[in-house]
């Protein structure tokens, strides 16, 4: 893809996807709504992180250079990571957020993002997402910058 807006990040935004994380991958359902319904170039989120069979995997979206649709208004030099999950309803496993925590790292590392440029998406819009029942302060203890 030529043409894309390139970018250095220097925050990361959390998501959750408000959606069943069941054991069929529904991250390509993600980037389908992304694009056929929405109209984006691709999915919104940089990665994300949800259950494949009885593991949890990582999964890329776009490259992690390239603006993101993941927050209105923040997505210049923000990454966005979505745990797959409805967390309103149920908070996520530890099994989930280790993996996830494996990619939110190494961006810290490879982008020299502080633990305190971590924010959760309802930081920057009147939604509850990463979800109610989802813990940034157990996130953030989990993380090696």
């Amino acid at each position: 893809m030529t043409g894309l807006l390139r970018m250095t990040p220097t925050r990361i935004i959390i998501h959750h996807s408000l959606t069943e994380d069941g054991e069929t991958v529904s991250w390509s359902a993600i980037r389908r709504y992304h694009v056929v319904e929405k109209g984006w170039i691709d999915i919104g989120y940089h990665a994300g992180c949800e259950r494949v069979g009885k593991v949890y995997e990582c999964l890329i979206g776009r490259p992690w250079d390239e603006i993101g649709a993941h927050t209105t208004g923040q997505n210049i030099n923000t990454l966005g990571f979505c745990f797959v999950g409805n967390f309103d309803v149920v908070g996520p496993l530890d099994a989930q957020l280790v993996v996830g925590v494996k990619v939110i790292s190494a961006w810290m590392r490879l982008f020299k993002i502080p633990i305190e440029a971590i924010y959760p998406h309802s930081h920057y819009a009147p939604k509850s997402c990463p979800g109610k029942r989802f813990s940034m302060d157990t996130l953030k203890g989990m993380l090696e910058p």
